[in-house]
């Protein structure tokens, strides 16, 4: 797609669509034009993008995104204390909370151990962690089953075990309705190690 063909604002949109993850250039082009047509949906989509940049902060406390501090997790009062989830990102709380099956605190790494990309220990939010471990009975590290998330548990887990915390990680294994046979070595092997009882 030649955006250098459109009016400059067209291609500057277009340019601007494309940089956003998963989003190629005929896609942003499509959905350039529809913004063009759409003018009302452009204007909101505008509108909201400007004020998220503007109102959205970090916790203070979890590192979560919020527009208020604390955040609204670690301001809720009926959570379990004892037990702390440690997450690469924000948009993973999201998707742990949308289960309904964890009722303890969350804390943001803020990414992983990627010596590759110059990121150790010191940029991520390992610091604040270790300070929030009073009380905490059981950290859980909902990592990414990626090789750096795999680093990364294995680093923490050396950090806190020596304080006497119990230290978990989420089960890695098939997927519901997955077959055996599209599955990979290492999701079975790891299905294997994390099966229970029934």
């Amino acid at each position: 797609m030649n955006v250098f063909a459109y009016p400059e604002p067209l291609a500057e949109l277009v340019m601007a669509l494309a940089r956003l993850p998963g989003i190629g250039p005929k896609t942003a082009g499509r959905l350039a034009f529809y913004l063009l047509r759409h003018e009302e949906a452009a204007l909101k989509l505008a509108s909201a993008a400007e004020r998220a940049v503007r109102e959205i902060t970090e916790c203070e406390i979890c590192g979560n995104y919020t527009d208020v501090q604390p955040c609204r997790v670690c301001s809720a009062p009926n959570r379990d204390a004892a037990l702390l989830c440690v997450v690469e990102q924000p948009r993973d709380i999201a998707s742990l909370e949308k289960t309904g099956e964890f009722s303890g605190y969350y804390h943001v790494l803020g990414g992983v151990l990627s010596p590759l990309d110059g990121i150790g220990p010191d940029r991520l939010n390992i610091a604040s962690l270790l300070r929030r471990l009073s009380g905490v009975r059981e950290v859980v590290l909902a990592l990414n089953p990626t090789v750096e998330g795999e680093a990364t548990a294995s680093y923490l887990s050396s950090l806190l075990k020596p304080r006497g915390t119990a230290v978990s990680r989420l089960a890695h294994g098939l997927p519901v309705g997955g077959d055996l046979e599209y599955a990979d070595e290492v999701t079975i092997a790891r299905a294997l190690e994390g099966r229970r009882r029934l």
